[in-house]
């Protein structure tokens, strides 16, 4: 049975896939079947510019608990960040797109 939870968020960051960077706009966020973890059910992000097309995305699969380790991780960094006074929280924007450069 598929279980195919599925849902998009609006981004604004970089990717690397290969030798290239591209600008990443959307994350797809689904709970299903992962398509290389060896497990029934994953969280499965997909950070994409589908603008740019297929090749312009970088998948991450990852069992339950690495999933919600991820998320208390990313949580608890953010909350250093804004408690040091660093944290700085930009609206997502569209931003002029950048030439691909290698790193």
């Amino acid at each position: 049975m598929c279980t195919m939870i599925a849902q998009q968020v609006k981004i604004l960051g970089r990717g690397k896939s290969g030798p290239e960077w591209f600008d990443v706009r959307e994350a797809n966020v689904s709970y299903d079947h992962p398509y290389d973890l060896p497990l029934e059910h994953a969280l499965n992000i997909d950070f994409v510019n589908e603008a740019m097309g297929p090749g312009a995305r970088v998948a991450v699969e990852l069992s339950v608990d690495a999933a919600r380790q991820l998320v208390r991780t990313i949580q608890a960094v953010l909350a250093e960040a804004d408690q040091r006074g660093v944290l700085e929280d930009c609206p997502v924007v569209a931003v002029p797109a950048r030439e691909s450069s290698t790193a």
